[in-house]
């Protein structure tokens, strides 16, 4: 039961990370249209290369979730069956 409880958490760390991220890009998308409508160009592709990168950060999160679910499910079957 340690081993599942401590997935969690790690999990739900992940997914506070997986949230926060998000928001992130979220907010550079929105200065993104305020420096497009501006028309500053440099600032713009800066913004740009930082939301390609939050992108790929996101999707490593992503999977890394992913993975920690499997772990999760899989733990938790594994008690189960012990449990029984």
């Amino acid at each position: 039961m340690d081993k599942f409880n401590e997935l969690v958490s790690t999990q739900m760390q992940t997914m506070e990370k997986l949230l926060y991220l998000q928001s992130e890009l979220e907010r550079c998308q929105e200065i993104e249209k305020q420096l497009d409508a501006l028309k500053q160009s440099a600032e713009l592709e800066e913004l740009r290369l930082e939301i390609d990168r939050k992108k790929q950060d996101l999707q490593e999160i992503h999977r890394m979730f992913e993975k920690q679910t499997e772990d999760v499910i899989h733990t938790y079957q594994q008690l189960a069956v012990t449990l029984l």
